[in-house]
């Protein structure tokens, strides 16, 4: 890795600093993207995690209408010996800009600018030859986003943790393929129109402090109903479902943490505490298959949309489930 003067502090407090990463402007102006890294002044580790990933380092993307907070995240995988790093990607959480319309791109591929300036940063840009295995985490829209850019980009990585990962559609492939010709049109014809606010707030509630969740972080980064959507980005999103449901291959071996149950209704239940209230999990544990030959499911019995941010014994069984995976899957140098 080449050492950046222009690291500065983060956020989230004295072991963490953040990188700005200039990225090419687009229709909206100026586009930047930020890496934050997890230095800390011990390494956390316990019985489980024996520093089984001395030498290799991890890049962590968030999903749709969040960024990084989650400092236990980042002490788990230094626990293991990695190197921890996550990118807010453009538009998103420390990235976002004034003039900017929040998360909007009309292509998943876009990010490939996005995450190419994070690993040259990390010391895995294109054409050198990184000594440092790589390991991807994604959750939810980031999830699809790094499981295509793995798909193009065979070798590069070793191993990919897919939290929650959205890999289909919440109305199956079948309202995919209804649904796909009319935003496709609503993507030429008005790519930045508003489309209805879906989001009630539930999910919300499930991870926030004072919302009876156990987590702080900034509203105006990730707000309580979510940001708009557009016609444009949907459809994005939705040609990246149809590319999996064909079925590609990540070129490493994955593991798909999911919630043991959902629980999507127009109504508050306090069973979303304990379930996914987002996505379909049954679906995405299907679809997560037709990502590669080497394919592990893990069901977390009691987890919320972002497992790792469910209450504190589920994220324990969820951090343990992965550690198990590494055990047999964990790149070496």
């Amino acid at each position: 890795m080449v050492e950046s003067p222009d690291w500065r502090p983060d956020v989230l407090g004295a072991t963490f600093e953040q990188l700005t990463l200039p990225l090419q402007p687009d229709d909206e102006g100026e586009v930047a993207a930020t890496l934050v890294r997890h230095r800390p002044r011990r390494r956390f580790t316990d019985w489980l995690s024996a520093r089984i990933l001395d030498g290799v380092d991890v890049l962590y993307v968030h999903g749709w209408s969040d960024y990084f907070f989650n400092r236990e995240l980042a002490e788990y995988w230094s626990g293991l010996g990695a190197r921890f790093f996550a990118l807010d990607l453009r538009k998103y959480g420390r990235s976002i800009r004034p003039w900017q319309t929040p998360g909007y791109v009309t292509d998943l591929g876009t990010y490939d600018e996005d995450l190419e300036a994070a690993l040259a940063a990390m010391g895995h840009g294109v054409g050198g030859r990184a000594s440092r295995p790589l390991v991807l985490m994604g959750h939810s829209t980031g999830g699809l986003t790094l499981s295509l850019w793995a798909a193009r980009h065979q070798g590069r990585v070793a191993a990919l943790v897919l939290n929650s990962p959205w890999l289909e559609f919440q109305l199956s492939r079948v309202g995919r393929q209804a649904l796909a010709p009319v935003i496709g049109w609503g993507a030429r014809v008005n790519p930045q129109g508003p489309l209805p606010n879906v989001d009630l707030g539930f999910y919300a509630r499930t991870v926030a402090r004072e919302l009876g969740g156990e987590w702080e972080y900034n509203h105006e980064w990730r707000p309580e109903r979510a940001f708009t959507t557009h016609p444009a980005w949907l459809h994005a999103v939705l040609v990246g479902h149809a590319t999996v449901a064909a079925g590609i291959d990540v070129g490493a071996p994955v593991l798909t943490l999911l919630s043991a149950r959902s629980t999507i209704q127009t109504q508050w239940t306090e069973e979303m505490r304990s379930s996914d209230a987002v996505l379909v999990v049954d679906e995405i544990a299907e679809r997560a298959l037709k990502l590669g030959p080497d394919v592990t499911v893990a069901r977390i019995d009691g987890a919320i949309h972002d497992v790792v941010l469910s209450r504190a014994p589920v994220r324990a069984a969820a951090y343990a489930a992965t550690t198990r995976w590494l055990r047999g899957y964990a790149p070496v140098r």
